[in-house]
């Protein structure tokens, strides 16, 4: 994809490989949306972007509330009639072993609500935006740490662990991208998902207490693989190891369990089955 004059929102993209993949996008003549929570941070990003004669902005939202995730949505929408890419990078980390279980601002497990359910609600309110503006992609930036999804308990109240949720969350985010891929088939967007690199020397990272084996270099290379690569062009629905396809978890390949989070995602969000049948037309 020719990067130039194309609009590209990056969720997370103050810190880490997000703000290495908005200045690079921003480097190869893309209209930048940059998003964090920390307007002077975000406001870095931006400065950096244009000193390098590349367009960009910054929209803040904390994706911990759903509110601000719809709020995010609308600013898109306000600043730019196309949206090309969208990338949904944000997330949380494991915590490591001392993470205690905490609850968004709508009351769902905390990894569980930004690392999937917000990217599953930004990407429906998006979808309009990015199918008016096709040829568009989706980036879904999951990983390889995967935990099958409990249905029984999606919300971790027995047995947590940060690295449980995250797990869970990564996975929820496959399901996610290969039952879109499927229901955007003829409109001209593609979704992926993939694992950028393993423990790369980001925040989230040292965080958890794990000494980094990746540059976040190494990461940003393989989600703009899959934001613009030629090679992806009309190629949807696959999960993807740094830039080699690979196989997820085999929950992912369940139909009745992507079915089954799509449900409990929409009614999580308060959207009905009928608005997401109308995205997805």
């Amino acid at each position: 994809m020719e990067l130039k004059n194309k609009t590209v929102l990056v969720t997370g993209s103050t810190d880490g490989v997000g703000r290495v993949i908005a200045e690079r996008l921003g480097s190869a003549g893309a209209h930048v949306l940059v998003h964090g929570r920390d307007e002077g941070r975000g406001e870095d990003v931006v400065a950096a972007i244009e000193a390098k004669g590349g367009k960009a902005e910054f929209l803040a939202a904390d994706l911990a509330s759903l509110a601000e995730v719809r709020r995010l949505a609308e600013a898109v929408r306000a600043r730019t009639g196309r949206l090309d890419i969208l990338i949904n990078n944000a997330g949380v980390g494991t915590g490591g072993e001392s993470a205690r279980r905490q609850v968004s601002a709508d009351g769902y497990e905390l990894r569980f609500a930004v690392n999937y359910l917000a990217g599953f609600l930004l990407t429906s309110e998006l979808l309009p935006l990015l199918k008016a503006s096709a040829p568009a992609r989706i980036v879904n930036v999951a990983s390889a740490g995967q935990q099958a999804i409990d249905f029984d308990d999606v919300m971790l109240t027995r047995g947590y662990s940060g690295v449980r949720a995250y797990c869970q969350s990564k996975l929820a985010q496959i399901l996610f991208t290969l039952d879109l891929a499927e229901r955007l088939k003829g409109t001209g967007v593609t979704v992926n998902a993939l694992h950028p690199a393993s423990y790369m020397d980001t925040t989230m990272v040292r965080q958890a207490g794990v000494t980094p084996w990746s540059s976040v270099e190494t990461g940003a290379d393989a989600i703009l693989n899959l934001a613009a690569s030629p090679a992806l062009e009309g190629r949807s629905g696959f999960y993807f190891d740094g830039q080699r396809e690979s196989r997820a978890d085999a929950q992912a390949y369940d139909e009745k369990a992507r079915r089954r989070l799509r449900d409990l995602s929409l009614e999580l969000t308060g959207q009905s089955s009928t608005t997401s049948r109308e995205q997805h037309s």
